[in-house]
């Protein structure tokens, strides 16, 4: 009995050895990637603060890496750093909701519905091919300085690619998936639901991706045309004092923020679309 009782146990065990193995060994090969991706950023740090420090770049020009950590943490302790963050966060996070929610909702109903596509997509066409540059003086001239303008430029820029991209993910569903809804007798919501969004959701994500980015680049646009607040606020007034090393810690700020709601989106795009057996590289 005791034989029988290890001979089932054994298995177990090494199945849990070899979990722990598997995890082990995904979190070696996640630190290896993230390595590999700092090695070319720490490389150019390097050479960076070197030609700085033996006075091959102007520090007028181009501050050293040290002098913009300086300044960063200057803004971070007296508190005025989490101050514009945060408006501008706040600011693109509002304007990301209204124009990409807007868009979701327009990109679902010209998708559907054929009709809806010859009433609303050659507007909507059209207005996407009118740069950002060009609208925002007029957005100011309707709605002022304040803090309407600036969502309501953050919400132009975040519309069209989450509408494009989920117009174009349903228009590309398989068709012996429709053929499939009629043979089962599916309702139209549950067509809709169960086969045509989950299909379409590679493609929808994919504009969510790049509506966050166009959200941060609007948001960039909007603050430094004319604001009180925000990291392009602290640009442009950095700017007008002469302090490039604040102009750079601004930029830097921008890009780190940005990318990581990119691996936000990535991070969802990952757990959500496990299905795919696509390429890996």
């Amino acid at each position: 009995m005791s034989e029988r009782v290890e001979a089932w146990i054994a298995p177990a065990g090494k199945t849990r050895e070899k979990r722990v193995r598997d995890a082990v060994g995904k979190i070696r090969a996640a630190l290896a990637d993230i390595a590999t991706g700092w090695l070319v950023p720490v490389a150019a740090l390097a050479v960076w603060q070197l030609a700085g420090s033996l006075g091959w770049i102007s520090s007028e020009f181009l501050p050293t890496p040290a002098a913009i950590a300086a300044a960063f943490a200057d803004l971070a302790a007296n508190g005025g750093l989490l101050h514009h963050l945060g408006d501008s966060i706040r600011r693109a996070g509002i304007g990301f909701l209204f124009g990409g929610g807007l868009g979701l909702a327009l990109g679902l109903l010209t998708g559907l519905f054929r009709r809806a596509e010859y009433l609303l997509d050659p507007s909507a066409q059209v207005l996407r091919l009118v740069p950002h540059l060009a609208i925002a003086p007029l957005i100011i001239l309707w709605f002022g300085f304040g803090e309407t303008s600036k969502v309501v430029i953050i919400a132009a820029g975040s519309f069209f690619p989450l509408y494009v991209n989920t117009f174009l993910g349903i228009r590309q569903v398989d068709n012996k998936l429709f053929e499939v809804s009629r043979t089962l007798s599916f309702s139209r919501f549950k067509r809709i639901s169960r086969l045509i969004v989950p299909a379409a959701f590679p493609q929808i994500l994919l504009g969510l991706r790049t509506s966050l980015a166009v959200s941060w680049i609007g948001l960039v646009v909007a603050e430094l045309i004319g604001s009180t607040s925000g990291i392009g606020f602290l640009i442009n007034e950095a700017k007008q004092n002469g302090q490039p090393e604040v102009i750079f810690v601004g930029i830097l700020i921008f890009a780190v923020v940005g990318k990581l709601l990119d691996s936000a989106v990535k991070a969802v795009e990952r757990r959500t679309l496990r299905w795919q057996d696509g390429y890996k590289g």
